[in-house]
């Protein structure tokens, strides 16, 4: 027989205050008391009942405070920011992510490990839901940014990674190495700023000195040098070169220092005699391999670029194992460009990678970090 009182109750140890909590007697050792206010508190007492009568009562030594059953905090970060989220500069952020908990839980947003700048970012939260807002997302506002949700002890973490990006600078320099019949030879180097994100190609144009017009020769050109033929004898022409990235084509151009005049030829024109050109390079990687994360399940490709003469053998190791032709690997050499496509990485397939390009005059070699994380997965998908 089971009894309560609230300690609101003045006089709370009299009989006269104890309330029953069963209308009738319970045989079991356990009973749960229901229909309570959250935030009373109850003393409770129980007594024993035979045909001999009632027991004296046993009381419990505190009160007990009436709470809500506490359901652990759980955010559910939409699919599509488990990956690296990239918007342009200028472009409106605005995310909602779902959470759920109760008590109603306390929300925080850290970047990069420190509060996160409210100036710069706005975050509302309601019962259900965090709303992370930028009105005009800056290449500062790239990062790691933290949401956590916690109940009394309890608190449940995810992270989204926000990539900022915009068009990328003009190459750092171009130049004309090489002039010979109708054709120049060209080599540019990477511009100083990528737009933050990776490079993907050059554009290449020529212009003659008499009329100035500008005239694509080139387009998703992934090299850093280039032949340009088919020019006119007895014009001069000068170069310049656009650099793109995944926002588009960089608002100026790199253009050559020099000209390159086509000499005309005649009917007695004897071409004077030149030492025969030795294209023998040892490999020189001319686009590194980047520092990737993917998650498991997710294809990965890891991209680099190598010139040397003649062509150099590649070869990919992971962590300085020769992969050699392992299925779950896509080794693929085209023109220079050499990636690597691991297929639906497991736990295991994170680590060091390695490209090596070899041939007669030397060998060069450009390593990266792979890291796989786990997928983050929803209590529905857990049952």
């Amino acid at each position: 027989y089971i009894q309560t009182a609230d300690t609101a109750v003045k006089s709370a140890n009299t009989s006269n205050d104890w309330k029953a909590a069963n209308e009738e007697l319970t045989v079991s050792c356990r009973y749960i008391i229901k229909n309570q206010t959250t935030g009373d508190r109850l003393n409770i007492r129980v007594v024993a009942v035979n045909p001999g009568g009632r027991s004296p009562p046993a009381t419990l030594a505190d009160a007990v405070l009436v709470r809500e059953v506490v359901d652990r905090p759980k955010i559910r970060l939409p699919r599509y920011l488990r990956q690296r989220y990239v918007k342009n500069v200028g472009e409106k952020i605005n995310l909602v992510i779902p959470f759920s908990g109760k008590p109603q839980p306390v929300v925080s947003w850290t970047k990069d490990g420190q509060p996160v700048d409210t100036k710069k970012v706005n975050i509302r939260n309601t019962d259900k839901d965090s709303i992370f807002f930028i009105r005009a997302s800056e290449r500062a506002d790239s990062g790691v940014y933290e949401m956590c949700v916690k109940v009394d002890s309890f608190e449940d973490k995810a992270q989204l990674t926000l990539q900022i990006v915009e068009l990328p600078g003009p190459p750092a320099s171009v130049k004309i190495v090489d002039t010979w019949g109708f054709n120049v030879a060209l080599e540019w180097t990477e511009p100083k700023d990528n737009g933050n994100t990776t490079i993907t190609g050059y554009t290449v144009q020529k212009a003659d000195k008499k009329t100035g017009d500008w005239f694509t020769v080139l387009e998703h050109y992934h090299r850093m040098n280039a032949t340009v033929s088919d020019l006119i004898m007895g014009n001069t022409y000068i170069f310049r070169v656009f650099t793109e990235n995944k926002c588009g084509i960089s608002q100026e151009a790199t253009v050559t220092k020099t000209s390159a005049t086509i000499q005309k030829t005649g009917i007695d024109y004897k071409p004077p005699e030149y030492k025969e050109h030795d294209f023998s390079q040892a490999p020189k990687f001319t686009t590194p391999l980047a520092d990737r994360s993917t998650t498991v399940g997710y294809n990965a490709k890891l991209l680099c670029s190598v010139r040397g003469f003649p062509k150099p053998k590649v070869e990919w190791m992971k962590n300085q194992m020769i992969i050699g032709d392992d299925p779950k690997f896509r080794q693929i050499n085209n023109q220079g460009i050499c990636s690597l496509e691991i297929r639906k990485p497991g736990n295991f397939d994170g680590g060091v990678y390695t490209c090596r390009a070899k041939n007669e005059h030397g060998e060069a070699l450009v390593t990266c970090k792979l890291e796989v994380k786990q997928p983050v997965i929803a209590d529905a998908d857990k049952k």
